[in-house]
């Protein structure tokens, strides 16, 4: 006779060795099954050749640009003045932080709350929400340089502003603004609907609600979408050389005379271009690859510190 611990764990292992076997898929099995559905191996094969294709041209650039980057990489490109021997990246580096930060100030709040207004408040069906995200899809998908003429000729031109770094971030925030409302607004539509009732049948009202119960929740994706207006943001050069111009330093004040801003990639186009600096616009490409790595790290830290606090 065996005692009841023993039987247990005898029945347990009847049981589970059983299951295990069922859910592990042979690769005899799944030959045959590639063998019944041939489309099925097919999909497979493709799915697989353009994941290696990703990753492998993601590895090239990244690995072309390091090489030819990072040995030429020297003091005094970091130096806090520009000069036409050291060609210094330091106040582009600096030039772009200022730009994202001031930018994403701009640019997040009324995009969140415009996305607030048409998922929560607005009727839904209401013809001008249907407007409203069909003018946001239609702006995110003209090319940036449109969006610099556009600054050049209403800042620059029509305002008096010159080239100045107030100009170009007000240019950027209008680049980003369609790209943080709409992922907002998935952000808030993905919420279920249980989390509001919940809220309301607690007392709760449409204002707190929002901002107490939809919006902590739909955090992760809202910053999905910021993360991917920094990089637009960091990565943008054409509509900038229209707008914020290619100073060569920190500018002393956001509009007027000597307010003009290169950033990182401007300062990396301005370089290419002479001919004369190749060299060393690969070594800024190399400091723009790792600024950008680097925001994208800081933003995803906050993201996670967030959720840790609302779970």
């Amino acid at each position: 006779m065996t005692d009841a611990p023993t039987a247990a764990m005898t029945n347990e292992k009847k049981t589970t060795a059983p299951e295990n076997y069922i859910n592990r898929v042979t690769l005899g099995a799944r030959l045959k099954q590639y063998a019944r559905s041939p489309l099925s191996l097919i999909l497979m094969i493709l799915v697989m050749l353009a994941a290696i294709f990703s990753v492998g041209m993601l590895i090239f650039i990244i690995a072309y640009i390091l090489i030819n980057g990072v040995p030429h990489l020297t003091a005094e490109q970091f130096d806090w003045n520009y000069t036409t021997e050291n060609v210094s990246m330091m106040p582009a580096m600096i030039n772009t932080l200022i730009m994202t930060a001031l930018t994403l100030v701009i640019a997040v709040p009324i995009g969140v709350f415009a996305a607030v207004y048409l998922v929560e408040y607005a009727k839904r069906g209401n013809k001008l929400v249907k407007i409203i995200r069909v003018t946001t899809e239609t702006l995110s998908g003209i090319p940036s340089i449109v969006f610099g003429l556009f600054g050049y000729l209403m800042f620059n031109i029509s305002f008096g502003w010159g080239f100045s770094m107030m100009a170009g971030v007000i240019t950027l925030a209008m680049m980003i603004l369609p790209l943080i409302i709409r992922t907002t607004e998935e952000a808030l539509l993905a919420v279920p609907d249980s989390y509001r009732e919940g809220s309301f049948g607690l007392g709760a009202g449409k204002m707190r609600t929002v901002f107490r119960v939809i919006l902590p929740t739909a955090v992760p994706g809202i910053m999905s979408g910021v993360i991917l207006s920094i990089g637009r943001i960091v990565g943008e050069s054409a509509a900038l050389i229209f707008t914020s111009g290619s100073g060569h330093s920190i500018p002393g004040s956001l509009v007027g005379s000597g307010s003009s801003a290169a950033t990182l990639t401007v300062h990396m186009y301005i370089l290419s271009n002479e001919g004369l600096h190749v060299n060393e616009a690969f070594a800024s490409a190399v400091v723009l690859l790792a600024l950008t790595f680097l925001i994208n790290l800081v933003s995803d830290l906050i993201e996670r510190r967030i959720a840790k606090k609302k779970g």
